[in-house]
């Protein structure tokens, strides 16, 4: 360790390993789905859910139900989300563009941006059932052009979708709701059953069982990343309010015990001040216990000495939600390269990005985000490449082509290439003696 960090509360390394017997029983799991279809699901969904229902897909007639159990405020509040959500992703669709040029006489190569065919979205239930999470996964593939996207959450006691993720779902833009959850909803939208159409991708975060699930499948369909829990790195200097500071530490907290709140400061009287607030904080949660045991057990806080330091310490967390609370947070911008999603600024919480203010929500953990961003429109688009050549064109690519499969010994190869030589024009290309 640097003389210049200093580790005031350190936790254990971030992994996103998961138990063999984890391992082992999801794949016990997909095995029976993929061979068994609703049969295998219908089980593991009174075996695991305790529920017995006799209809996976939700009916036009519970979604309307569901929404009348929402008072208009609540529906209100859930439709700016998504209008916000959908704004966003409207303007970051814009900016995904194809092309193509003619990139010698002759030769023109292009690509064309294309949505994937249908994607499954998983909204998770657990603890707390995330409002806002339909219209991170389901949002962007609407705007991408999905044709067909389908939704899977775990059931209620009764059966059915919790009221206002059902809402949420439709109002997003889901065409299929299906009251299924964990390894098994991953497993019936990869591989398809009687009841719930294959897809060719699956997006959106779940347990350990739903993320080993979608390890598993990869390959088979395409998944957006594997995400652990909920993480945030607030980075200070003196300018930090410390009451402020471990509100937002609180904030990651409260998800579940194995969030991971870290702080990262120059100046050690803002960085000890936060935590003396954050225990002041605690003690009138609702989700005392929950903030409490993951502050206790992954909760960091790290001094440094100079603003060059604090950046690269932050650089290497690579974290989830980076929050900014230093005087002129802007001035950093380009030196931050790893993180899910940037808040900057005391009035930049990483709540609203959770919640409301429309950038997406599904982000990277585990230090995933050193090679991978969260969902956006493009995590449902496909770059298609293509290329179209003139007869002449052809004749000047033909001699380099030859040449590169007589190095690989691509016999079959270089005979197509030389099918396409002319003499008028193909002996002013290739490596000339």
């Amino acid at each position: 360790m640097s003389d210049s960090i200093e580790y005031l509360k350190e936790a254990g390394s971030a992994s996103i390993e998961i138990d063999q017997e984890v391992t082992d029983a999801v794949h016990d799991i997909l095995t029976e789905v993929k061979s068994s279809g609703d049969e295998a699901v219908f089980e593991f969904t009174e075996r695991f859910d305790g529920v017995d229902i006799d209809e996976f897909r939700i009916s036009d007639e519970e979604i309307e139900a569901a929404g009348e159990e929402l008072t208009a405020a609540e529906k209100e509040t859930i439709d700016n989300t998504i209008d916000n959500v959908r704004a966003f992703h409207e303007e970051q669709r814009e900016h995904i563009e194809g092309f193509e040029t003619e990139f010698e006489e002759g030769v023109r190569l292009g690509q064309r941006i294309v949505p994937v065919e249908s994607a499954g979205t998983y909204v998770p239930g657990g603890r707390h059932p995330l409002v806002a999470a339909p219209a991170m996964s389901i949002v962007p593939a609407e705007v991408a052009g999905v044709d067909r996207i389908v939704t899977c959450a775990p059931p209620q006691d009764d059966g059915s979708i919790q009221p206002a993720q059902l809402y949420a779902m439709d109002r997003a833009g889901a065409d299929e709701i299906y009251s299924i959850g964990g390894a098994q909803a991953i497993g019936a939208m990869a591989y398809g059953t009687e009841s719930v159409p294959g897809v060719a991708k699956i997006t959106g975060p779940g347990n350990v069982f739903t993320t080993e699930a979608k390890r598993q499948v990869f390959g088979h369909v395409g998944i957006d990343f594997l995400a652990g829990p909920s993480e945030v790195l607030i980075l200070t200097d003196e300018t930090a309010d410390p009451e402020l500071v471990a509100t937002d530490l609180l904030a990651q907290a409260e998800h579940d015990p194995n969030s991971r709140p870290i702080l990262v400061s120059t100046d050690r009287d803002v960085a000890e001040a936060a935590v003396d607030a954050l225990d002041e904080q605690a003690s009138s949660l609702r989700t005392e216990d929950v903030a409490r045991e993951c502050w206790d057990e992954n909760g960091e806080v790290v001094v440094a000495d100079t603003r060059d330091d604090a950046i690269e310490v932050t650089n290497d967390y690579a974290i989830e939600h980076l929050q900014v609370m230093i005087d002129d947070p802007r001035s950093i911008v380009d030196d931050l390269t790893n993180y899910g999603s940037l808040f900057l600024g005391e009035h930049s919480p990483v709540v609203f990005g959770d919640k409301a203010v429309g950038t997406n929500h599904s982000l990277p953990t585990l230090e995933v985000a050193r090679y991978s961003g969260g969902i956006t429109v493009g995590t449902y688009l496909k770059t298609l490449t293509h290329q179209e050549a003139t007869e002449e064109g052809a004749a000047r690519i033909a001699p380099w082509a030859a040449e590169i499969c007589k190095l690989e010994g691509t016999h079959a190869h270089q005979l197509s290439a030389e099918a396409r030589l002319r003499e008028d024009i193909s002996s002013d290309y290739g490596p000339q003696e």
